[in-house]
C-alpha cells in the first residue's frame, strides 16, 4: 500500500507541471477560437461536422458548459449537424491534454482512444441529426 501511494505521488508530481501548462494554454486559447467559429461552418452538410469535429478536439472544454456554447452556436447560424460533431469531440477529444493523457495511460491507449472518440462524434452527430428528421 505505500508504495502504490509513493508511486501516486511521483507521478502526480511530474504530472503537475504539465497540467498547469497545458490549462494555461487553453485558457489564453479558447477565447481566441471562440469567435471564429461562426466564421469556420458554412452550412455545408459534409465538410462541418468535420470541421465541427476538428475544431472541437483542438479547443477543450467540460461537458456542463456545452448547453451554453451550442445555444449560441445555434443562434448564430451554425447548422446543428456541426454543434453536434463540435460538442461532442470537444467534451471526449482533446488533443490539448494528449501530452498528460500519454504521460499518465501510454502513447498507445491514448492515440487510439482519441482517434475513435474523433470519428465517432462525427457518426454520432451524423446519426442524431437522422434520428431528429426522421422523428420530426
Amino acid at each position: 500500500m505505500k508504495e502504490a501511494a509513493h508511486k501516486t505521488l511521483q507521478m502526480i508530481k511530474t504530472a503537475f507541471p504539465v497540467i498547469i501548462g497545458v490549462l494555461l494554454v487553453i485558457s489564453m486559447l479558447n477565447p481566441l477560437l471562440e469567435k471564429f467559429y461562426p466564421q469556420i461552418f458554412t452550412g455545408n452538410y459534409v465538410i462541418d461536422p468535420l470541421f465541427g469535429a476538428i475544431a472541437g478536439s483542438i479547443s477543450f472544454g467540460i461537458p456542463v458548459a456545452s448547453y451554453i456554447l451550442g445555444g449560441e452556436l445555434l443562434k448564430k447560424g451554425v447548422s446543428l449537424l456541426a454543434v453536434a460533431a463540435f460538442l461532442l469531440s470537444w467534451s471526449t477529444v482533446s488533443i490539448a491534454m494528449l501530452p498528460i493523457e500519454i504521460a499518465s495511460l501510454g502513447k498507445k491507449f491514448a492515440l487510439l482512444r482519441n482517434c475513435w472518440c474523433f470519428f465517432t462524434s462525427i457518426i454520432i452527430a451524423i446519426l442524431t441529426i437522422v434520428t431528429l428528421k426522421v422523428i420530426q
